[in-house]
């Protein structure tokens, strides 16, 4: 146990980093200790803004200052597996944004690295910090709505569009990792169909299938190709339904709606009775999930425990995302998730 403030080093200042930046200054257990990006006008503007932190374009700086006690890593994807290995062979705690690398086989060196290291590694996969995902895991599990019989989402927008990764990897991480997160396991088999509508071999619109067996699939619409902005998720359960959606000011409204099959006693009995109850809109705490986020982060690092996004999660995320982006390449063909790092298909 340690009282005094973790010194933590941001490396990255584009999108993500100053979010980072503004929770971290609010944290009372951490503190900023440098800044690092690699483009000098951004970096002069963030350190004009954080005049304690020590700013530099060189992250071997902040990684030799025994001083830094973690590192948050909020590059682009493909410069994860690099900086985070550096920073945790320089004996470091990482955070890193979503998705933990580009590809499965690199998050799990990072993962198996950090535990050599003895050292927390955690991923940016805000979601399941968000206090309507949290509430909804509770209500899974306990059993307020009966045995979960398929789940269906959508996360659609007119952009922002990326030109180095399909939607799927993009988008899919926040859905894949809810679904883990609530489900308490991976999908056994994946499939998915997407379209290249606005550059040729970028995937921008893709819908996933996802199959957990025990008569449990999931559905995913991922697109940046879309008149209007939608985060909603539906839970069929055979007691109640659960619809979920972020950035509404109802995020969670639960339906007491259900069909309800009887054994017929006599031929021809009428055998469906449908159920319509009431439509509970749930009352949510207003936390803010990336503040919770890097409080959890903080936390694993003073008193050890596993953060909630833990390199595990990541490797399990990125495993369906292979699998559903093995799948697309074959217009569809189902692949088994497991299997998903040599692209195997499920026979």
């Amino acid at each position: 146990m340690r009282s005094e403030k973790l010194t933590m080093a941001v490396v990255g200042l584009g999108y993500w980093g100053p979010n980072r930046l503004r929770v971290i200054n609010d944290l009372h257990e951490a503190e900023v200790g440098w800044i690092c990006d690699l483009e000098p006008a951004r970096l002069a503007h963030h350190a004009e803004r954080n005049p304690l932190a020590r700013a530099t374009a060189d992250i071997d700086e902040p990684l030799a200052d025994p001083a830094v006690d973690a590192v948050i890593i909020a590059t682009p994807v493909f410069a994860h597996e690099e900086l985070a290995t550096k920073a945790l062979e320089a004996g470091k705690h990482v955070f890193v944004e979503k998705p933990l690398a580009a590809s499965c086989s690199q998050a799990a060196g990072l993962v198996e690295l950090a535990e050599r290291r003895d050292l927390v590694l955690a991923c940016g996969h805000t979601f399941l910090h968000s206090p309507p995902v949290q509430a909804a895991k509770a209500m899974i599990d306990a059993g307020d709505l009966g045995a979960i019989h398929y789940v269906s989402s959508s996360r659609v927008n007119l952009g922002p569009y990326r030109s180095d990764v399909s939607a799927i990897f993009d988008l899919g991480p926040h859905d894949f990792s809810i679904l883990r997160y609530w489900i308490e396991r991976n999908p056994a088999t994946v499939s998915a169909i997407g379209l290249d509508a606005i550059s040729p071999g970028v995937a921008d619109v893709a819908f996933v299938h996802l199959d957990f067996r025990d008569d449990l699939i999931a559905h995913v619409e991922l697109s940046w190709l879309a008149p209007s902005k939608l985060r909603r998720t539906v839970i069929i359960g055979s007691e109640k339904m659960l619809v979920y959606e972020d950035g509404s000011p109802e995020p969670l409204r639960l339906y007491d709606s259900g069909i309800e099959y009887r054994d017929p006693e006599t031929f021809g009995e009428y055998q469906l009775s449908y159920r319509t109850g009431d439509i509970v809109s749930l009352r949510v705490e207003a936390t803010e999930p990336i503040a919770a986020e890097l409080r959890d982060f903080t936390g694993s690092v003073i008193d050890g425990h596993q953060p909630l996004a833990n390199g595990e999660v990541a490797v399990d995320v990125l495993r369906t995302v292979e699998a559903a982006e093995a799948s697309m390449t074959r217009d569809g063909e189902v692949v088994r998730v497991e299997a998903s790092q040599v692209g195997d298909p499920a026979r």
